[in-house]
């Protein structure tokens, strides 16, 4: 599966399982296999670069498990094929997002006003808080 000019995923680095669909569908959800579980094993992945792999686990969240493999269900059509297109172009997304690295944040002072703005703001909330106390009966 290609990726982008220079990674391609191998047909050993992935593995599909098939299951049945949940939800509507009437007797085809309980005769039909269309939903589709897409195994990529990324940490093992040679292909992969250590900073795309490292992304990628960001990316994926709680669909990368503990062993470094990224797991994808997809079970949105009636049709296995279709599914399969789907989740295989998902993964494929995924890679592509990972490839791109985040811009470096360039650290910036506050401007003199808003250190004023902040201050003020501060005094006046304090003011606040301070008429709130115990009422002098006097």
């Amino acid at each position: 599966m290609r990726i982008s000019d220079n990674i391609t995923i191998e047909d050993w680095e992935l593995t599909e399982s098939f299951m049945r669909s949940s939800g509507p569908g009437g007797q085809n959800v309980n005769k039909v296999s269309s939903a589709v579980e897409l195994r990529f094993e990324a940490a093992r992945s040679p292909n992969l670069p250590a900073p795309v792999k490292t992304r990628l686990k960001r990316l994926a969240g709680r669909r990368w498990t503990t062993d470094g493999a990224l797991v994808l269900q997809c079970e949105e059509t009636r049709s296995q094929a279709r599914n399969r297109e789907i989740i295989r172009e998902r993964l494929a997304e995924l890679i592509r997002k990972a490839l791109v690295a985040p811009k470096r944040r360039i650290a910036t002072r506050p401007t003199l006003g808003s250190k004023k703005r902040r201050l003020k703001a501060k005094k006046q909330r304090g003011e606040v808080k301070s008429l709130r106390g115990r009422v002098d009966p006097e």
